[in-house]
């Protein structure tokens, strides 16, 4: 039975990542183009800059939607705990993809700022798509944000981040555009270069948090207490002795151990146990597996 709500509840998380990414692919699709279009007609290095970003943008979504795909297959032989991990590596490649479109845009916005021959005044054109963007993003961002919390999915989270960054860009888009255009042609490239670090910045930010994820970390304190307050509503639980928890990508394991009266018989004990392990499974969808060991209470065997 929790098997199949587990499974269930894969196929729900399925379907808000493809839905969640259809509508990302679209925005970020229109928005490369529009960029790229208004920063070739309009003379915005930045523009072009950013457009690069959205480009990346649609490379990150389809990365999302294959690691949906992989990690809700079932366990099998070689694969005993499942492929949730797949999320934390599509997280990592979509990091490097960011780091490295970073870099170019920056290394692109110096080259034009050491060499400032080649700017051009950009147009109005590149400043009304940069205060498109930045509306399209921000919007895109809390829309996959909120999915990614509903869900607890790491690559989702990731390409939010995605978004926001990517509205960050165009504002610094903007505000170098509209520099350029008050008599500081310079602020097109410098606020170019400024998105590369940026992105960077945010690349960098994804990796940490993916290892982390990757790496057994320990859940907040604060699930870690919901945890032991539900363990301790089960009637004959004494008290716990150990409760360990271990990020396992967007879910997590749960190893406790508990201490009940010595003189109950072995089913008894064996039942109280199951309590133990539905209620923490069946309340908190994120829980991939717990395991609950029992501990006598010495002091009460006769």
């Amino acid at each position: 039975m929790a098997d199949n709500k587990r499974r269930q509840n894969r196929t729900e998380d399925q379907k808000v990542i493809y839905r969640v990414s259809a509508v990302s692919i679209a925005a970020n699709l229109f928005l490369t183009v529009f960029k790229f279009a208004a920063g070739i007609i309009g003379h915005s290095a930045a523009m072009i800059s950013d457009a690069v970003h959205s480009s990346s943008d649609v490379a990150g979504t389809v990365l999302v939607i294959i690691g949906a795909h992989l990690s809700a297959k079932a366990p099998d032989k070689e694969h005993p705990y499942g492929h949730e991990r797949i999320e934390c590596v599509i997280s990592v490649i979509l990091a490097n993809i960011l780091f490295f479109v970073g870099a170019v845009i920056g290394y692109h916005g110096l080259m034009r700022i050491l060499h400032p021959e080649t700017i051009s005044v950009p147009s109005v054109l590149p400043l009304i798509t940069a205060a498109v963007s930045i509306g399209v993003k921000e919007g895109m961002y809390w829309y996959t944000i909120l999915a990614a919390r509903k869900i607890n999915s790491v690559s989702l989270k990731a390409e939010a981040w995605h978004h926001r960054s990517d509205a960050l860009s165009s504002v610094g888009s903007f505000v170098g555009i509209a520099g350029a255009r008050m008599g500081y042609p310079i602020l097109d490239p410098a606020a170019s270069t400024l998105i590369g670090i940026m992105i960077i910045k945010v690349a960098i930010d994804i990796f940490r948090e993916t290892m982390a994820k990757m790496l057994d970390t320990t859940c907040d304190d604060s699930v870690v207490e919901e945890l032991r307050r539900e363990i301790l509503t089960v009637d004959r639980v004494q008290h716990i002795d150990t409760l360990r928890t271990r990020q396992f990508g967007s879910k997590m394991y749960v190893d406790v151990e508990i201490t009940m009266d010595g003189s109950l018989t072995l089913n008894e004990a064996h039942k109280t146990a199951e309590q133990v392990h539905h209620l923490l499974e069946n309340s908190n969808p994120q829980i991939k597996h717990c395991m609950v060991h029992v501990n006598p209470d010495t002091e009460t065997i006769h």
